[in-house]
């Protein structure tokens, strides 16, 4: 099989054995593969992948020491958040594969399995069926890849309907972009069909979450329940069965999903954050150190790591007393915000731990200005839950004698009509803010206000009065800058298009554009634990 680009592939390999490092390295040179990088240890290849783009990786499926980041961790870490690109080959190497491995490597998107030992031509002949496979479905990709979601779907539909070469990964990709679409029941059946053509974990996830895109909680639990009494540690299904959790507001419960989802898969760096996220504002704030000590030393220098996670290590330290440790993370966030001094957010992190250190250090004047001058940024576009969470977090630990109980509840307004649109968000704030007042109530406050808003202006529509109520929410969005108000204003223009007729259509359709472009969509993320590069379960499909 002839592949004229091969000696322009880069090549990683990723063995903790040398002498088995070196040979490798020597038959894929011998192979005909130009450049081949090589290392021992999973921690290097995951920040060398996060840094530089290969077109092969060759990896050792055991890992080399006891709760060391899994190869198959690496690989599904990778692809969820968007580190490696679809084109690049991801063979595993190990001594024999069990039925269970061939599983996983099909839930991960990998390339295939060489069991040693092989040969060089079997491993140059296995590249190459790989490199095949990306060139064959590089239509769909490439569609995928440009934002083309409709065309890809096409795409892979008609590959999958023809029983053309990989026509079942095509499924699962159609599968993917439709809940994309916010086309939950497409979805379903397509991955109950690819359920029925091979049994499979991704799939019934699948299966579950576009019950849940579609509002079918009971039978998106169902699903959940049904798969983890068959596969108990079934990862994706314990992360999804959290997030149910977090939005009945069943809090202890999200953080027993998250906790077995992390355990299950120890090393995998964004769970371990997610399990410390929780468990520090359900107020377990060991158990939080722990998830997230062991996240800052699986890979504290690597994309993957989250600079909040050392916020909320920063919070222990400051609470516990540990000036120390509370030290040792502001320092280390200041790093990281001199090293990307564009970053507003790694600035705002950064001087919020800072804040926390001086108040611990009797500095609570200091420590109180802070607080104020990272709140007065609290009406900017920018703005976002995650930096409202940081605000208040901090605001609450500051001397409240140096506090001004008006500048206070002024903040605690403002985040509330920005950001009080679910329970689930409002109940976050109120741990955030350790039930103090002014902010417990006015955030009870802010949601019902806002729920009055947007019952408000449903009703007004459906009285013949749309084209006000829509007005009306876009000037509140604009006011408060508060996002859920524009998807409900974008929600009526679709509804009663035919009464505001094209024109007016139009002029709001675009005014909800400017204020989505401003302040994003109403789906917020809870700082620490809803990733927006991350679905749970999902086949990562692009870089």
């Amino acid at each position: 099989m002839m592949d004229s680009d091969l000696h322009l592939a880069r090549t990683l390999v990723i063995e903790p054995n040398a002498m088995l490092r070196s040979v490798t390295a020597s038959q894929l040179r011998s192979g005909g593969v130009g450049d081949v990088v090589t290392c021992g240890k999973m921690q290097q290849a995951r920040e060398l992948l996060e840094r530089h783009t290969f077109d092969i990786v060759i990896c050792n499926l055991e890992p080399s020491a006891s709760g060391e980041l899994s190869a198959h961790d690496l690989l599904n870490e990778l692809r969820r958040v968007q580190l490696l690109p679809f084109s690049t080959v991801f063979l595993m190497v190990t001594s024999q594969v069990t039925y269970a491995q061939a599983m996983e490597a099909a839930e991960t998107a990998l390339d295939g399995f060489l069991v040693r030992p092989f040969t060089s031509a079997v491993l140059i002949d296995r590249v190459l069926e790989a490199r095949r496979r990306k060139r064959e479905l590089a239509s769909v990709m490439t569609a995928l890849e440009s934002g083309k979601l409709e065309v890809a779907v096409q795409r892979a539909i008609e590959r999958f309907q023809e029983r053309q070469p990989y026509w079942f990964f095509c499924g699962r990709v159609a599968a993917e972009v439709m809940l994309r679409l916010q086309r939950p029941q497409d979805a379903l059946l397509l991955f109950e069909r690819l359920h029925e053509a091979q049994p499979s974990t991704w799939a019934r996830v699948g299966m579950a979450r576009c019950e849940w895109a579609a509002g079918q909680l009971g039978k998106a639990q169902k699903v959940i329940d049904a798969l983890l009494l068959d596969e108990p540690q079934c990862a994706d299904a314990l992360d999804l069965q959290g997030r149910m959790m977090l939005d009945r507001l069943d809090f202890a419960s999200a953080l027993e999903s998250y906790r077995a989802a992390s355990l299950a898969t120890p090393g995998c760096l964004l769970r371990a954050q997610h399990a410390g996220a929780l468990a520090f504002y359900l107020g377990e704030s060991d158990e939080a150190g722990q998830f997230l000590e062991r996240a800052r030393s699986m890979g504290a220098g690597t994309r993957l790591f989250d600079a909040l996670s050392l916020f909320l290590l920063a919070l222990i330290h400051h609470d516990s007393k540990d000036l120390g440790s509370l030290d040792g993370c502001v320092k280390e966030l200041v790093y990281f915000s001199t090293r990307f001094p564009e970053s507003p957010r790694l600035a705002r992190i950064a001087s919020a731990a800072r804040a926390l250190w001086l108040s611990r250090t009797d500095k609570d004047a200091e420590a109180a200005a802070a607080a104020h001058q990272l709140a007065r940024a609290s009406e900017a576009d920018g703005f976002d839950l995650e930096a409202a969470q940081v605000v208040v977090s901090l605001w609450v630990r500051v001397s409240q004698a140096n506090a001004d109980a008006c500048a206070a509840s002024a903040f605690a307004k403002t985040v509330a009509l920005r950001f009080c649109s679910s329970r689930t968000v409002t109940e976050f704030l109120v741990i955030a803010s350790l039930k103090q007042t002014p902010f417990i109530e006015t955030f009870r406050q802010g949601l019902v206000e806002i729920n009055a808003t947007v019952e408000q202006a449903v009703q007004s529509a459906s009285r013949g009065a749309a084209a006000k109520a829509i007005v009306d929410l876009l000037a509140k969005s604009e006011q408060y800058r508060n996002s859920r108000f524009v998807d409900i204003a974008s929600m009526l223009i679709k509804r009663y298009s035919p009464e505001l007729g094209p024109t007016t259509s139009g002029a709001l359709a675009k005014k909800v554009s400017e204020l989505l472009r401003r302040f994003g969509s109403g789906e917020a993320q809870i700082a620490g634990l809803q990733r927006a590069t991350r679905s749970l379960g999902a086949l990562a499909l692009t870089a």
